[in-house]
């Protein structure tokens, strides 16, 4: 048993769940293998407590990372704002720089609000929406956090979050009051928006992510923005995940829509915690009729990496690079399922490009043992890649052919004994697992 294993045992004893996010938990990988923590990173260079480099063909700190790890202009600066001070009883500068920054990159919008997680501002986001509309329901589709105004949808049915976070999630904790305000319409289809709008009446609310594995197609976008516009709803598109890499700036402008807020966060701060609300005035304003403050969104560190992360995103135009090495190993997947012949589907969002298995029962053990066979070769791996400004051609390379080696093993051996014969412990799980 590895160091990693071993710590993440003592951790479920004294930490629910075992640590604060679900995307890290081992059992998501490859339970009792994955190395859980890390010591030190570097690029896209992860060194697990047993002193093992791994490479991250993954999740680069589940987005966040998107000049690869502990780079060095945004430490030097966070290295010398934690030298002059990082919280005080007087406000940073770096609040206001990095608000006339967002600006200047989301045209048509006047107003910021800062806070220091994606769940926090999309909560923030739903909040003002809600205090511009008082009692307006929700239409949602994508996955927007953990909070109450989210997680309310299962109170209408338990299943309603299966296609949209993880399936099985309990609404212990949400206020029951909360049913019937808020409901998910699945992601690209018009045909389910359409009927959830004609169904539900006093939808003033409409929360989409402005991509996800592919790139919404135009009729979709259309019929949201003729809702809005016919109801004058609020759009508030998620920018969490898409933000800053395939443009820049917001995905929204490219493929059509026209939101009231967007909300930014991960990559925005280079693994340092900082996340935004941008709007209309109109409605931001909402922010003071309401009550939204924390003592640590004021704190300077995210503000200072923000800026030299926008200042570096911009300066080098990173979104370039980073759709290039996403498009190769877009290519280079499609390139592989085609020789072994096998039923996998691969997204066209290069930035965070992913992979779909369509084996039913037998996806997670053909995934687990990926994920395994990748770790011995020293890769971290899943069935999505954060791509990073870090990322180069030669990782792409290497990878692919490690790639190539195990699925071709996997091609020639599809069958339950096979996994079951080869996987050394459990199957890794998409749903959510009470530790």
């Amino acid at each position: 048993m590895n160091k990693g294993i071993k710590l993440w045992k003592k951790a479920t004893k004294i930490i629910p769940g075992g640590n604060s996010i679900l995307s890290k938990r081992p059992d998501r990988y490859v339970p009792d293998l994955w190395p859980t923590y890390f010591e030190r990173a570097k690029g896209i260079n992860v060194w697990g407590l047993d002193g093992k480099k791994y490479l991250d063909m993954a999740q680069m700190g589940i987005g966040s990372s998107i000049l690869g790890y502990s780079n060095k202009s945004v430490n030097f600066e966070v290295n010398k704002a934690i030298k002059q001070g990082v919280s005080t009883t007087l406000n940073s500068k770096e609040e206001y720089i990095l608000a006339k920054k967002l600006l200047s990159l989301n045209k048509g919008f006047s107003s910021v609000k800062f806070a220091r997680s994606g769940g926090e501002a999309m909560a923030m986001a739903v909040r003002i929406a809600r205090a511009y509309y008082k009692d307006a329901k929700i239409a949602f589709s994508g996955y927007h956090g953990w909070f109450d105004w989210y997680l309310a949808t299962n109170l209408e049915n338990k299943s309603n979050l299966n296609n949209h976070l993880l399936p099985g999630l309990s609404t212990k904790g949400v206020p029951s009051s909360l049913k019937g305000s808020i409901y998910p319409f699945s992601y690209d289809s018009v045909s389910d928006f359409c009927r959830l709008t004609k169904k539900h009446k006093n939808i003033k609310i409409i929360v989409v992510e402005s991509g996800r594995s592919d790139f919404p197609n135009s009729k979709f976008v259309r019929e949201i923005m003729s809702f809005v516009k016919k109801n004058k709803a609020i759009l508030i598109c998620d920018e969490i995940t898409t933000g800053f890499r395939y443009n820049g700036k917001g995905l929204y402008e490219d493929v059509g829509f026209k939101p009231d807020l967007a909300v930014y966060g991960k990559g925005m701060g280079n693994g340092f915690a900082i996340t935004a609300v941008v709007g209309k005035k109109k409605i931001m304003k909402f922010a003071q009729e309401t009550f939204i403050s924390s003592s640590n969104w004021s704190e300077r560190v995210g503000f200072v990496a923000a800026n030299k992360t926008l200042e570096i995103i911009n300066k080098k135009k990173t979104w370039l690079h980073i759709n290039r090495i996403g498009k190769l190993i877009s290519k280079g997947w499609n390139d592989i399922i085609k020789k072994h012949k096998l039923k996998i589907s691969v997204g066209n969002f290069y930035p965070l490009i992913s992979m779909k298995l369509n084996y039913g029962n037998l996806n997670n053990y053909i995934l687990t043992f990926f994920i395994q066979e990748m770790l011995k070769k020293g890769y971290l791996a899943s069935s999505s890649i954060y791509v990073s400004y870090a990322h180069k051609e030669s990782h792409v390379k290497k990878y692919l052919r490690e790639t190539d080696k195990i699925f071709f093993t996997i091609s020639n051996n599809l069958n339950l004994k096979f996994f079951k014969k080869k996987l050394k412990n459990r199957i890794r799980s998409d749903s959510f697992k009470r530790l």
